[in-house]
């Protein structure tokens, strides 16, 4: 482990669960591990400032917080860090709760170990990721880089695709070219159908 490793918070009451995900990140990351949410603040009180955090969904059976106000907690606790939802689920409201709590991402606990591996990942870099297996109620997937959710987002308040490439700085090619990408990705018709898709998904506000 390097001495610039990122740090990553796993909370999940099965011990066999936050030894798997040890096991999987422990080349890359830092790993602390806690059963629940509470030890999680205490961790950021105590060690400081993590990376991302790993957040079991269905906890807070025993009286502590459940999974989405453990999210909600840790976002306010430290709102730069990295926030991956897991569980069982694949359901639309399901991610939708874990994103809405502010989740940065969101997979599976039945996907394989590579999406939990991206979904980390992203977290860390503030990317939004939803796994592959959840599907928005249409069926579609839902991953867009954060460059494509700003490009989508200033489609949803309004803007032109020139607009959006005044205010972001890029070449009026480059935000099409996004666009393009946008629409493949969401398996959209056009800009207003790649808008309604995202908002259903919470892929944007």
């Amino acid at each position: 482990m390097s001495d610039d490793s990122r740090r990553c918070i796993v909370i999940d009451g099965q011990p066999i669960v936050r030894f798997g995900i040890r096991g999987l990140l422990a080349d890359r990351y830092e790993i602390e591990e806690v059963p629940d949410g509470e030890g999680a603040l205490q961790l950021l009180t105590d060690v400081g400032d993590f990376d991302v955090a790993v957040v079991e969904m269905s906890g807070g059976a025993d009286g502590g917080l459940s999974g989405p106000a453990t999210i909600r907690a840790l976002h306010k606790a430290q709102p730069g860090l990295g926030i991956v939802a897991h569980a069982r689920g694949t359901e639309r409201h399901v991610v939708a709760e874990a994103l809405e709590a502010g989740a940065t991402a969101y997979v599976s606990k039945s996907s394989p170990a590579g999406e939990l591996n991206r979904a980390v990942d992203a977290a860390a870099e503030s990317e939004r990721f939803v796994d592959p297996a959840a599907r928005t109620g249409s069926g579609r997937r839902a991953t867009l880089t954060r460059r494509q959710r700003q490009i989508l987002q200033l489609y949803a308040d309004g803007c032109s695709t020139e607009e959006s490439a005044k205010r972001l700085g890029l070449s009026l090619e480059t935000v099409r070219t996004h666009t393009k990408a946008i629409l493949g990705r969401l398996n959209a018709h056009d800009r207003a159908h790649a808008v309604a898709i995202a908002l259903r998904g919470s892929l944007i506000e």
